[in-house]
This record gives structure tokens, C-alpha cells and sequence, in this order.
């Protein structure tokens, strides 16, 4: 049998770069300085449509987090989807056009 190596031995031996770049976890987040890009790379998990992140980062900012919150939970609740994404942005058009004519609406009625 090998007697066993002291722990000064052992932190004295050199470490392969590949070896520490193997361990590191490449899908982590970088770059994230504000909630609403953190909360773009959420939808894109959830929708699973990695490719469009920068898409969802800019509809997190630029849309009210119900209209979001709202579309999300719809593609959730249907069950078989080709492109999550797709029907993503269908509701989200939906929805956006809804408010806007309703908004339209209560500016008429104010001019009368």
C-alpha cells in the first residue's frame, strides 16, 4: 500500500486548464444588470426559445409585466404547441390590441 499523501502535496500539484474549464457551468446567466433582463431570459426558458432571448428581454422592457405575466400563463395552459414562442406573441398581440382600442375607446367618449 501507498502511505497517504499530506494536503501540502497535493495543492502543490498543477491543474490542467481544460479540466477547469469542463467544470465551469457556461449556461449561467452573464451580463444581467437589471430585473427586466433577467425576467426576458425567464420567458425564454419558459417558452423554450433560447434563440430569441434578446426579444424577450425587450418586450420585458417596453410591456407592462400583467400583459406578460398574462400571455405566459395562456401558452402554459395549452397543452400541445409546435412553437411556444409563436402563440407567445399571437396572445400578445391579442392582448395589446385589446387594450389599445379600449383605451381608443375611453378617449372618444371623454371628447364628447
Amino acid at each position: 500500500m501507498k502511505p497517504p499523501t499530506p494536503k501540502r502535496q497535493k495543492l502543490n500539484r498543477l491543474i490542467s486548464l481544460r479540466s477547469v474549464l469542463d467544470k465551469f457551468d457556461w449556461d449561467q446567466r452573464k451580463y444581467i444588470a437589471h430585473e427586466f433582463q433577467n425576467y426576458g431570459c425567464y420567458l425564454a426558458e419558459q417558452l423554450g426559445d433560447p434563440k430569441h432571448k434578446s426579444l424577450y428581454i425587450k418586450l420585458a422592457k417596453e410591456y407592462p409585466r400583467g400583459v406578460l405575466e398574462e400571455a405566459l400563463s395562456f401558452v402554459k395552459e395549452v397543452d400541445q404547441v409546435k412553437n411556444r414562442g409563436r402563440l407567445f406573441m399571437w396572445k400578445l398581440g391579442q392582448l395589446k390590441n385589446g387594450k389599445l382600442s379600449k383605451k381608443g375607446l375611453v378617449k372618444e367618449e371623454k371628447k364628447i
